[in-house]
């Protein structure tokens, strides 16, 4: 339990990520006619799709999409096994949650990209082939900020500025884990030293030894 606890995390936000997708695709029409508002006109539900990496990038048709599926693949790989890694080697658990909280995220979108494409039909037209041409199911839509900088303001003053993120469970998962490693990278990675006591009792026991 000692290592499974941790990918058991990673498997509820595979299942909750997963189920959110699937009842945004089975009860929403995409785009604007199915928003849902959840906090006033800055939060909603809203369902889109994206069809590459983070902001809509694409790789190059018709193999670009494959390319980073596959990418994709080897780096939940590679996460996976530098969890079992991290609680071998002793390192702080906060630290392995959140971890486990990437690989869950990055399995999720994993997921839509290699079988969307089948299971929702929603690869692009141009796709050679469904498989690992999904597009990833976005729905939670932060409408934070559009509009110009002040004049005021040096180097952007009236710089126009949209601030929309729209993502989805998983991507708030690998955010999450991402923000708290930064923020706790003293804890987490600079271990403290050990109280006074317990080297003391360690030299005794030390001491005792070399006696005996």
């Amino acid at each position: 339990m000692k290592y499974w606890k941790y990918y058991l995390l990673a498997l509820l936000v595979i299942v909750i990520d997963q189920l959110s997708k699937w009842a945004v695709h089975t009860y929403m029409q995409p785009g604007m006619p199915g928003e849902i508002p959840l906090l006033g006109d800055w939060f909603k539900l809203h369902y889109t799709l994206n069809p590459g990496m983070a902001f809509g990038v694409e790789l190059p048709p018709p193999y670009g999409k494959v390319l980073l599926t596959s990418f994709r693949l080897v780096a939940v790989t590679g996460i996976a096994y530098y969890i079992y890694r991290l609680r071998k080697n002793g390192m702080h658990s906060g630290l392995i949650w959140c971890v486990a909280a990437i690989l869950g995220g990055a399995i999720g979108n994993l997921i839509d990209s290699i079988f969307y494409g089948l299971i929702y039909d929603n690869a692009p037209f141009t796709a050679p082939t469904p498989w690992f041409h999904g597009q990833v199911i976005d729905m939670l839509y932060l409408d934070l900020y559009e509009g110009f900088l002040p004049d005021s303001w040096p180097l952007v003053g009236n710089m126009h500025v949209s601030l929309w993120p729209i993502f989805n469970i998983a991507d708030a998962a690998i955010f999450m884990g991402v923000v708290f490693i930064l923020l706790n990278q003293n804890r987490f990675f600079h271990p403290h030293p050990q109280p006074a006591h317990h080297a003391e009792h360690r030299s005794d026991a030390e001491t005792a030894t070399e006696v005996a």
